[in-house]
């Protein structure tokens, strides 16, 4: 594999980030600005990174920038986690039903909203395993866990998502 210049990383791998970074500062300013700093501090050794590899590098050095910036912010509330499975743009369908749209949207606000009441680090392991695609091997190399602690850490995650959903009644089918 050969090494990337800093330019092809940033094409690859921006947008993406920006997005993780979105959704973990619930700020699209913040995730501006967070993927600027991302870069700014993989810009040192980013040339020792191949491939997937410096994917799975930029994430965690954009979760610890995001952490520095949280941590000097000292914000003791929720982390809000906006809009995670779809836009409204992408709700909006000429062709589907219009209680359909309404419904899904509620469920995809509901969800963002119970995720944004989860701890900062299984909202992290759940958005690299259920968004960015992520392997374990990538959020162990993202997140310096072991491969079981990134198991054991997603079933946790899953399973305080799917206390909170009980608690807002709802079931596995999604219907109240």
């Amino acid at each position: 594999m050969k090494n990337y210049q800093l330019e092809d990383l940033y094409k690859k791998y921006a947008k993406p980030l920006y997005y993780f970074l979105w959704k973990m500062s619930g700020s699209a300013h913040v995730a501006e600005d967070l993927t600027q700093e991302t870069f700014v501090r993989a810009t040192v050794s980013l040339y020792t990174y191949d491939g997937e590899k410096a994917r799975a590098w930029l994430f965690k050095v954009a979760r610890n920038v995001y952490v520095d910036e949280w941590r000097k912010r000292k914000r003791r509330q929720a982390i809000p986690l906006l809009n995670l499975l779809h836009s409204k743009e992408d709700m909006i369908s000429p062709y589907g039903l219009p209680e359909e749209a309404a419904l899904n949207q509620e469920l995809s606000s509901d969800l963002a909203e119970l995720i944004g009441f989860l701890p900062e680090h299984y909202r992290t392991i759940l958005y690299l395993r259920e968004f960015e695609q992520f392997s374990y091997k990538e959020i162990q190399e993202t997140l310096d866990l072991t491969e079981d602690q990134v198991k054991v850490n997603l079933y946790r995650a899953r399973k305080k998502l799917e206390a909170l959903a009980e608690k807002k009644g709802w079931h596995d089918d999604g219907v109240e």
